[in-house]
């Protein structure tokens, strides 16, 4: 195995990977993929919900409840079901959009400290 150093990072701060930003303690959301989730309008039609849901999936670690948010979003991505956006659906939509824009970050845990899981 050969490595390329023209390819290879040293000593920063922070890095860009995989649509994620990983520094020493923390893990987040690269700006530009967010602006993405900003500029979509709301899915019309199965394709395009299976879509948003994929990337959503994506940062599912980094968005507080998104099984729930999403039940009912992948409902209707269901072949025996008609394409339909309830009230429901938008809202359900419209929060995992709002917390993927508030650049939530992953923690590591601080093992010096006493915390119950």
């Amino acid at each position: 195995m050969k490595i390329s150093l023209k390819k290879c990072n040293f000593v920063f701060e922070e890095l860009k990977a995989l649509g994620h930003i990983v520094s020493g303690l923390s893990l987040g959301i690269e700006k530009n993929k967010v602006a993405e989730v900003l500029l979509n309008p709301i899915p019309q039609n199965k394709k395009g919900m299976m879509s948003s849901l994929g990337f959503s999936s994506y940062y599912r670690q980094h968005l507080k409840d998104f099984e729930i948010l999403a039940k009912s979003l992948h409902r209707i991505c269901d072949q025996q079901t008609v394409f339909a956006m309830t009230q429901e659906r938008i809202e359900a939509y419209e929060k995992i959009s709002k917390a993927l824009t508030e650049e939530p970050l992953l923690l590591i845990p601080d093992w010096n400290i006493h915390f119950q899981l």
